[in-house]
């Protein structure tokens, strides 16, 4: 063993517990699941093992979004009872000595000194560990206070063993990368992702848009895209990304029809339209099938395919059948020797209920960070960090 952790009483493991949910229930645990290792080996040391994460974006406590739901499942995995601590950060009688064996935080987002990187934030959580390890990659990308600050606050930091093999795996796809070079991007984020889409102009052959990050591209271009989402915030960002898009060679594809409903629970009222021409009181939660077959054309000929986010609203099934598609097709392209790698919570779900996750090169428990880690080739956060 490289290191010696015979000091050590409790390690504090910033996880990613940011599950997919469907009516407030998990739908995929992969990202637990994935974790598990980096914990069993300091139970294994008889460690103490404090875990901390976020779910979702709240503003501030919303029980929906209480990671006590993944106490139940985490306690089944590692075989032992895992303790919650729902107001650790108010704590007054703290004594590590008293840890239980596996200790779960609550929601690090119901506070917003998380997202704004404060250092008092992260000195309190830090008060918990001897050793800090990094372990959440889908996060590693945020200089958020539980992945950035706290460093400051530990003379010994390191990668948990999920971190270090997805680093290792984006190294070499990196290396292995061959043209043509196809991106595949869904889901709604555009504010988050459209920098990164930025650095693949003239890196990627192709950019397939699909899901909600479709929308604000069709509106800019003129379509009237109903109910459909779109912030016109967003239609600045868009039309400038397409301006600077002029002077590479990458190619923007974006849907040409979609199917749309009233609204989300309406099933009923599904229409397939072209995507320039939603009704007002229709809003698009799918691709149609002519885009499909577009997007279909573009993969089967490329040598490299990276994908992140769904086509649509595909925790539906009704409006999932893009989505499903654009998975067989990329699968079918990786048993044609096509280097493929998926990411993304929302999206690796996805593949894992239509039965498709081992059909790629590739599965990466992050969508923002795996993007962020092509552009910069490094992510600053886990610079400091060393291997277990």
């Amino acid at each position: 063993m490289k290191n010696n952790f015979n000091t050590v009483k409790s390690v504090l493991i910033r996880v990613d517990f940011n599950v997919p949910l469907n009516n407030n229930k998990i739908s995929d645990l992969s990202r637990v699941e994935a974790v598990i290792p980096t914990i069993r080996f300091f139970l294994k040391l008889n460690k103490k093992v404090v875990l901390i994460s976020h779910l979702g974006r709240p503003k501030s406590f919303d029980e929906k979004l209480s990671l006590q739901k993944i106490i139940k499942p985490l306690s089944r995995m590692l075989g032992k009872q895992v303790e919650f601590k729902k107001n650790w950060l108010t704590e007054t009688n703290f004594n590590k000595n008293n840890l239980a064996d596996v200790t779960l935080f609550e929601n690090l987002r119901f506070y917003s000194d998380e997202t704004e990187n404060k250092k008092d934030f992260a000195k309190i959580i830090s008060r918990y560990g001897d050793i800090y390890v990094n372990d959440a990659f889908a996060v590693s990308h945020r200089h958020h206070a539980s992945v950035s600050a706290i460093l400051e606050f530990f003379k010994y930091k390191y990668m948990g063993f999920l971190l270090k093999q997805e680093l290792g795996h984006l190294r070499s796809i990196i290396k292995k990368k061959k043209r043509p070079f196809t991106l595949i991007v869904g889901g709604s984020k555009i504010g988050s992702k459209i920098h990164i889409l930025k650095s693949f102009l003239g890196i990627a052959d192709n950019i397939l848009i699909g899901g909600g990050m479709a929308f604000p591209f069709i509106k800019n271009n003129g379509g009237e895209i109903g109910q459909s989402i779109c912030v016109d915030d967003e239609l600045t960002i868009v039309s400038e990304f397409l301006k600077t898009a002029k002077d590479y060679s990458t190619k923007i594809i974006l849907p040409t029809d979609a199917f749309a409903v009233e609204r989300i629970e309406k099933v009923d009222t599904i229409k397939l339209l072209d995507i320039y021409k939603i009704p007002k009181n229709f809003m698009g939660v799918d691709i149609g099938q002519k885009s499909i077959n577009k997007f279909k054309e573009i993969i089967s000929i490329s040598n490299s395919i990276l994908w992140n986010g769904p086509m649509g609203v595909a925790e539906v099934r009704e409006y999932s059948i893009g989505t499903r598609k654009i998975a067989e097709y990329v699968s079918q392209a990786t048993e044609n020797d096509s280097y493929t790698v998926v990411g993304g919570g929302d999206t690796v779900s996805d593949i894992s209920r239509f039965g498709l996750k081992s059909k790629f090169s590739y599965v990466s428990t992050g969508g923002g960070a795996m993007l962020e880690y092509f552009k910069k080739n490094k992510l600053e956060t886990t610079a400091e960090l060393k291997d277990l």
